[in-house]
């Protein structure tokens, strides 16, 4: 995808609990990004998120937004992780 934007792959994972998309949502809300397309599922209680998100208007830089939702996963029992789009594109070509 070339369209100027600098995405990211956002994955949420864990056990299912009360508030995890908001918790999540608010804070990329609070960094000024924008969700581009988000599916979610739980399966036998195990919560699964996968987000595109566009980083181009982000306030703070890759590196600490990427810290801030470890901690934050931390601090609500799921494992976030965010990748850069092309990073993750490259990985996963076959």
């Amino acid at each position: 995808m070339n369209d100027n934007k600098q995405r990211a792959i956002i994955t949420v994972v864990g056990h299912d609990t009360v508030g995890i998309i908001a918790k999540v949502c608010t804070y990329l809300a609070d960094n000024n990004i924008n969700i581009l397309d988000i599916s979610q599922t739980i399966v036998s209680g195990y919560f699964n998120m996968m987000m595109i998100a566009d980083l181009s208007g982000k306030s703070k830089h890759f590196a600490e937004i990427s810290s801030e939702l470890d901690k934050l996963g931390a601090d609500i029992g799921v494992v976030i992780k965010m990748q850069r789009e092309d990073i993750f594109d490259e990985m996963h070509r076959i």
